[in-house]
């Protein structure tokens, strides 16, 4: 097994992603975990109120090592080591509320997504609970570091990634990893009720073909799993950025229930975590096998 990691900022969790791969590709099929990391450096615990444990909440934990079949099968797997609460690598470069730092903010910010209105923009504002984060606001230097220390470097081997197995296998699959907890919370659309085993992104059928949707689909229901399309999440700024069916890119977002595999309180992992972990290894060749979708308007 391969790890090819990408150097960072001292101050930030060493290295901030690395690239996990088994021998020769032979899937074509990228798997990305970008807010499975647990990397909680001294420095940015030292600029919150808020214990550790609170701030794990916002992770999607443990999601890398459900995914971690996939190498093994022929598909490389790109791990984000820094944690979502950090930097988040599912927005765009600079969705960042002024609010949070000292001084005027430069005209490129991105001020008005519904992300930042929320308080989670590219670094976040509030926690899951929906606590503040930091003490005091932040200079804006702090957040060009994390960004060109965490989020530049994970996007880099991103679009090398996809851009290599798009020319390797004249298509490319991107299944963008995540994990939802059980029931939703109290800033979101479906607060209170309880959620799916699996939700699946692709921007309303605009990120990536409808066949790879329906294998997904197709296999996890198989698998005994209930699953929903695009409800309460439709795909984040990696779906929607790099999902481009008519050039032979399908990015399409999944979204695990935690209480299938995680106490989430603890964050211990359940019983049933490995016979998890070996579906998804079989979901991940089931995506491999279906062959180059139909590109639309071919």
């Amino acid at each position: 097994m391969t790890v090819n990691p990408e150097p960072a900022a001292a101050a930030a969790p060493e290295p901030p992603c690395d690239i996990v791969t088994q021998g020769e590709q032979k899937l074509p099929l990228v798997i990305a975990s970008p807010h499975s990391g647990d990397g909680y450096s001294p420095e940015f615990l030292a600029q919150s109120p808020l214990e550790r444990g609170r701030l794990r909440k916002s992770e999607d934990c443990h999601v890398d090592e459900l995914f971690a079949a996939a190498p093994a099968l022929g598909a490389p797997l790109l791990r984000a080591h820094f944690p979502r609460i950090y930097v988040d690598a599912n927005r765009e470069p600079f969705e960042l509320d002024p609010r949070m730092f000292e001084g005027t903010v430069p005209d490129f910010v991105n001020a008005g997504s519904p992300r930042v209105a929320a308080g989670l923009g590219t670094i976040a504002r509030l926690a899951a609970d929906g606590e503040d984060i930091y003490r005091e606001k932040l200079p804006f230097s702090e957040a060009l570091r994390r960004i060109d220390s965490c989020y530049r470097p994970y996007h880099a081997m991103l679009r090398r990634l996809i851009d290599a197995t798009a020319a390797r296998f004249g298509f490319c699959i991107l299944l963008d990893c995540h994990s939802m907890p059980s029931v939703g919370g109290p800033m979101e659309a479906d607060a209170g009720r309880p959620r799916p085993d699996f939700v699946l992104g692709d921007c309303f059928g605009e990120s990536c073909a409808a066949a790879v949707t329906a294998r997904a689909e197709h296999e996890l229901v198989a698998m005994g799993y209930t699953v929903r399309r695009n409800l309460p999440y439709s795909g984040g700024f990696t779906t929607r950025h790099y999902g481009r069916p008519r050039e032979g890119v399908h990015a399409l977002q999944i979204e695990v229930n935690r209480a299938l595999y995680m106490d989430q309180e603890t964050f211990a992992k359940a019983p049933g975590f490995s016979d998890l972990a070996a579906r998804l290894g079989d979901l991940v060749a089931a995506l491999g096998a279906i062959g180059a979708p139909a590109r639309p308007g071919a």
